[in-house]
């Protein structure tokens, strides 16, 4: 146990050296930045499509959008083959792009809702989408569901303000076993509090995590099947504590997120960048180079 917390300590401490090192800088490509707030991108693993979330200037509205990468540019962003009515936001691609996750107040049966739940819509081969599916109880409730987000062990993370947390909104998790019955937990007060906690991102190498909760982000590092007591992120990320939608890189050595940057352009798009970082996310219109297009 000794050995595992002192091999946390010190992840935490190159995480946050990197961090101090790393450069923060404003990611806003015509087409995707606007007036309105920005936030929630999701790169297509199959494509390289953009898809975020546009709501209005104060959060509200929420709608998945989907840009593609054309010689001109990224494309005006339109509402995805497969939206609906209500708010829809947070979307995540599992890895080989054949699932993606999102959450959504849509009607269920010709009945309207209000609480947002997770759904998943798979797609073929030729990349036509399916039908979405609102995942079962218990891993949706009668309170709002958050930002799902599928770990490299298996583990479906996710914030929620279901009864029996400690706060306001609290991280979980949830696995499917053999006969698909779900198991769903709460982080406990590692990563939750008394407020508000509700966006959990594992890393793709699932070695530490960063979470969206009152007064910005935060990381926590993997101790066994745990996480460490999290800590939050610096002031070059963490500006006014509107920082929130955070999505890694392939590589994990790169982060996209959101900041509301209150003044005209509302909420936008920022890239934190560690050290030897790829050049990420891709440049579009796409560059040319001897070994093909990057």
């Amino acid at each position: 146990m000794k050995n595992a917390c002192r091999i946390v300590a010190m992840s935490a401490m190159l995480w946050a050296c990197c961090a101090h090192a790393a450069s923060v800088t404003p990611w806003q490509p015509p087409h995707i930045s606007s007036q309105q707030f920005e936030s929630h991108p999701a790169f297509d693993p199959r494509n390289g499509d953009l898809y975020f979330v546009r709501s209005s200037r104060d959060f509200i509205g929420w709608r998945i959008l989907v840009s593609h990468c054309t010689a001109q540019g990224w494309s005006v962003g339109k509402a995805p083959p497969f939206a609906g009515d209500g708010q829809e936001a947070d979307p995540w691609f599992t890895a080989d792009g054949r699932s993606l996750y999102f959450i959504s107040s849509r009607s269920v049966g010709g009945v309207a809702r209000k609480d947002l739940d997770i759904w998943r819509i798979d797609r073929d081969e030729a990349g036509h989408w399916g039908v979405p599916q609102r995942l079962p109880e218990p891993v949706n409730s009668t309170g709002a569901e958050w930002f799902p987000r599928l770990s490299a062990d298996g583990w479906l993370y996710f914030g929620s303000s279901r009864p029996g947390g400690l706060g306001k909104n609290d991280i979980w998790r949830a696995r499917a076993d053999a006969d698909g019955q779900w198991k769903v937990e709460n982080l406990g007060p590692a990563l939750n509090t008394a407020g508000d906690d509700y966006e959990p991102l594992p890393s793709p190498d699932d070695r530490r995590m960063v979470l969206m909760a009152d007064g910005g982000l935060y990381e926590s590092h993997r101790v066994g099947d745990g996480w460490s007591p999290r800590t939050k992120l610096g002031p070059d990320i963490n500006v006014n504590g509107s920082e929130i939608g955070a999505a890694f890189s392939p590589d994990g050595k790169a982060m996209l997120f959101a900041r509301d940057t209150k003044g005209p352009q509302s909420g936008e798009l920022f890239v934190l960048r560690e050290p030897g970082a790829a050049d990420w996310p891709a440049a579009c219109p796409r560059v040319a180079t001897q070994t093909g297009t990057r």
